[in-house]
């Protein structure tokens, strides 16, 4: 069958310029519904579904001044990621999905604290759980985060949704001779450097066994494919 799921529980890792408008900043409502049609598309499915969402379209603190400090940057990312979760929170209310969103750090006014059980509840009760925050600690990304949150979940899958459609040697849009993987192993993109994810949370991924598959978003019904388990983007697993 192919909308049988794959993966019954998963991790969607989505950055902050997936939301982002023309000049990469901010959010496109646009933009927004369509990520937020695909996610209800799989809710839709029965499937179990965390979201982890980055910043970067409000605030990259690598680019900031660098006479910044570190942990201050880092916080002032974590704020925004709240501003892009509580975004999509609104999205998926206003199509009828139940949906919570949880932040590492503690803001009791607009969400949930993260609390590992009344996570593992809401998605057992098939309510979205948006994480914000990423892990609550400076130093670490949102990818860090996601494999983190996938990884306590017992997600079967963490879904890297990119604006490139998969893996690749080089960055295909500076070198049209860029080669895409179709399958790698964890170690294999440790050792020859890729950018698929930040090293923490691949070697975090493979500490526990979690395949990622990434993907373009911008491909029609891409989360449901890969949810699904039909052949997309980039395999990463053992």
């Amino acid at each position: 069958m192919a909308n049988k799921l794959k993966y019954k529980r998963v991790i969607i890792k989505l950055s902050g310029e997936a939301l982002a408008g023309e000049n990469g900043t901010g959010i496109s409502h646009t933009k927004l519904d369509a990520v937020v049609e695909q996610i209800v598309e799989v809710a839709k499915l029965g499937a179990e579904i965390g979201i982890v969402i980055g910043g970067g379209n409000f605030w990259r603190g690598r680019q900031a001044d660098s006479e910044m400090n570190r942990s201050t940057a880092d916080h002032m990312g974590m704020l925004a990621t709240v501003i892009n979760a509580l975004a999509i929170q609104d999205a998926l209310e206003r199509k009828g999905v139940p949906v919570r969103v949880q932040t590492a750090l503690t803001i009791t006014k607009v969400a949930e604290p993260y609390i590992l059980r009344k996570a593992m509840r809401h998605l057992e009760k098939g309510r979205i759980v948006v994480f914000a925050c990423g892990t609550g600690n400076p130093y670490f990304s949102t990818d860090t985060g996601a494999a983190l949150r996938a990884a306590e979940l017992g997600a079967n899958a963490l879904l890297l949704a990119k604006n490139v459609d998969g893996v690749y040697d080089s960055d295909p849009k500076t070198n049209p001779a860029a080669v895409k993987f179709d399958t790698l192993t964890y170690m294999q993109v440790i050792s020859k450097g890729l950018k698929a994810m930040d090293t923490t949370a691949i070697t975090m991924c493979m500490d526990n066994e979690i395949p990622i598959i990434a993907f373009s978003l911008n491909e029609e019904g891409s989360i449901k494919r890969a949810i699904t388990g039909e052949k997309i983007g980039t395999y990463i697993g053992k």
